[in-house]
């Protein structure tokens, strides 16, 4: 290594490029766990990307008008948290030095919820290609809903790096394809094209034609023939930007492994560590000390520090814009601002609507869709769409256009009707993007049994705490004729084992209104679960307020004349039935309680002294009553109870014969609870496993 005093520009750009290399060989050598290569490969690319043009401030990692920055290609996390440290971020080298280690924030794939500058959270793949989509999405419907010709306020682009893996993923084929139609000319992505995957080289299995792909998705295409050639990213890059009317893949050739002798270019430098004589073997080829490990030369730190301090300028020049905004556009700042914040309009709740038996009987869809455009005067940054279900979801805010870029198709991008296509599993994670870019309260809509389309979106939006909200209609086997494809029975306990994602199966209208203002208030993840089938809207001189749906479970309708005897636990569509074998039970003689538990999430959060409340342990016979399997019912049920479920698929038939046939009448409850409190130990066995015979003989 030369005398630093003595260095070029070049020089130091070279310096600058082999420290994160290294930061990233000694990381994993030392963490004896990781992936190595594609921070060799494409650290010059990240290294120019930082220095020279995405806009950015270390001290302030929230600036709103930032770039956002993604590594989809998730496994090459240390190429990320070298550059974040580099540059100034809030992330010591002692952090670095414990890569994926008890306790650490520089866990084996990023995590948006550990280190501010990290966007959001990836791993697997193809899911961080399509966040940075979600976060094109927002920026260009701020950008056109505040924006003024004076003022332009929201003005940044989205960076993507992504390899091999993110574009063979189905997803990515998804978001492309919805990305380059609805030209988001702010994406530009970096396409890692070092043809090596975990099991050898991409010819084993991908040989398309990327470019040609790409170029028949509408993107603009470029590529990089040398991942070392500085000048040569630059310009793509430049070119990039300058592109505005469609997403943009920098295609960069690059070797994995860079510098490594006997490693470079093939699958041992993906994922597992050099090893020790290899990482001296590499050192001397790339002429680095083998010696201290992690070192960082106090001139490379000075340099990226300061690359990383012009954030602090531009964040100040934008703040003088902002301070012109509020002065000229007061009103749009107030709404931006309050966007901003993550935070919604004062008051906005009283346009949520009531109903009346009356106005019923109602399907949640519907009521969803009516208390949607009830509220989305009051909310301006309320966006949504289906996977082309808006005839079927009732999600359509009507009267504020499509988010399109052609005004043939009536678009614009401050429409806030998303067509998102029938794109389940990308929907998903461009809800995610939009949420971790902020700005927006983003829904998408789809058939419920579809929601094992998009589960890994849902799975990552709780694991990182992303206020996406997804809505899911035609939520059981009352659906009827289209059959058991399109009935979810174990949809319900799968989301619900998911941690922190809160799940609400609103009872009818009222609750459905409720459930909107959860979805909305609530940070995290929310799953709105509707039915296709029309439900009687409750009567709450009989029954108590919707508003008990915040605690997640209470108390709707209580036992006449004393304590209950029997408890009737119900979730959506079946609060109604439930009522309804309440109202036998009780001229019957049986003391009985029902319960509306539309969030199980909600109701674990309650106090023990309000549980208890609601679900007293000295009433034994519970029957839960919910058209879905019956395992995670034991919890709220007992040891004495039993599950009145649905443990097999479902059939094709009118919704009131499949609910007949399979048990879901009040005479049935009726005679379930009358066994119960006749011997409960003697029939728990048999009725905890209570099913019906299918039509077909397919229990």
């Amino acid at each position: 290594m030369k005398n630093p005093e003595t260095l070029s520009q070049i020089e130091l750009d070279h310096l600058c490029i082999n420290t994160v290399r290294f930061l990233a060989v000694d990381a994993v050598q030392k963490a004896n766990s990781g992936h190595p290569g594609t921070p060799m490969g494409l650290a010059p690319l990240a290294y120019v990307l930082w220095t020279r043009h995405m806009h950015y401030n270390p001290a302030n990692p929230e600036w709103f008008d930032r770039d956002r920055f993604v590594l989809s290609n998730g496994h090459a996390s240390m190429l990320q948290y070298a550059m974040l440290y580099l540059t100034g971020y809030d992330l010591t080298l002692d952090e670095i030095k414990n890569f994926r280690q008890w306790g650490s924030r520089t866990a084996g794939h990023p995590e948006s919820t550990l280190i501010k500058g990290i966007e959001v959270t990836t791993g697997p793949l193809g899911q961080g290609f399509a966040n940075g989509v979600g976060m094109g999405v927002a920026e260009q419907f701020l950008a056109s809903t505040f924006n003024q010709p004076e003022h332009k306020i929201i003005d940044h682009h989205t960076y993507v790096f992504c390899g091999d893996g993110d574009l063979e993923e189905g997803i990515s084929s998804e978001a492309s394809s919805f990305a380059g139609h609805h030209q988001l000319g702010k994406l530009i992505y970096f396409y890692d094209d070092n043809n090596i995957t975990i099991d050898g080289s991409t010819r084993l299995t991908f040989t398309e034609d990327v470019h040609k792909r790409y170029l028949a998705y509408g993107w603009h295409v470029a590529e990089v023939f040398d991942a070392n050639n500085l000048e040569e990213i630059d310009h793509a890059i430049n070119e990039a930007k300058f592109e505005r009317d469609r997403p943009s893949l920098i295609m960069v050739h690059s070797h994995i492994g860079f510098g490594s002798p006997n490693k470079q270019d093939t699958s041992k430098a993906h994922g597992s560590p050099l090893g020790k004589d290899e990482t001296i073997l590499t050192k001397e080829n790339l002429d680095w000390p083998i010696s201290p490990a992690f070192l960082v030369p106090d001139e490379v730190l000075t340099y990226m520090r300061a690359a990383g301090a012009k954030g602090a300028a531009l964040e100040e020049a934008w703040n003088k814009k902002w301070t012109a905004y509020e002065k000229g556009c007061s009103k749009e700042a107030k709404s931006l601002q309050l966007a901003i914040d993550g935070k919604l309009p004062s008051g906005w709740e009283s346009a949520l609507p009531t109903f009346a038996p009356k106005d019923g009987p109602m399907a949640t869809r519907t009521a969803s869709g009516q208390v949607l455009n009830a509220i989305a005067a009051s909310i301006p940054t309320l966006i949504g769409g289906s996977a082309d279900l808006n005839e079927s979801t009732f999600v359509k805010l009507e009267g504020y256009g499509e988010f399109e870029p052609s005004p043939l198709f009536g678009g614009t991008y401050k429409g806030r009707m998303i067509n998102f296509g029938i794109r389940e599993h990308a929907m998903g994670a461009i809800l995610n993007g939009m949420a971790a870019h902020g700005g927006t309260h983003s829904y998408g809509s789809t058939f419920f049994c579809f929601s094992d389309y998009m589960r890994p979106p849902v799975r990552l939006a709780a694991l990182a705490d992303v206020h996406s909200i997804f809505v899911w209609t035609h939520d059981s086997v009352g659906l009827g004729e289209d059959g058991p494809t399109h009935q979810p029975v174990e949809h319900l306990m799968a989301l619900r084992a998911i941690p922190h994602l809160n799940i609400v199966r609103p009872a009818d209208a009222n609750e459905t209104a409720i459930g909107w203002k959860v979805a909305l208030e609530r940070g995290g993840p929310t799953g709105l679960v509707l039915s296709r089938q029309k439900l009687p809207i409750l009567d709450h001189r009989r029954c108590a307020s919707a508003e008990g749906l915040e605690r997640g479970a209470y108390v709707i309708s209580d036992a006449t004349g004393g304590s209950p005897q029997a408890i009737l636990i119900a979730t959506g569509s079946e609060v109604s039935l439930a009522l309804d074998a309440q109202e036998l039970l009780e001229k019957s003689g049986v003391k009985t309680r029902v319960v509306s538990m539309p969030s199980f999430e909600l109701f674990e959060e309650q106090s023990e002294k309000y549980q208890q409340e609601v679900l007293p342990d000295e009433v034994t016979c519970r029957l839960s009553i919910e058209m879905g399997i019956a395992t995670g019912w034991e919890r709220y049920v007992g040891a004495l109870g039993a599950s009145l479920s649905i443990d097999h698929f479902g059939a094709s038939a009118p919704a009131e014969k499949i609910m007949e046939a399979m048990g879901f009448t009040p005479g049935n409850v009726v005679s379930i609870v009358n066994g119960l409190m006749k011997d409960t130990k003697a029939t728990q066995k048999k009725l905890w496993k209570f099913t019906h015979t299918h039509p077909l003989g397919h229990a």
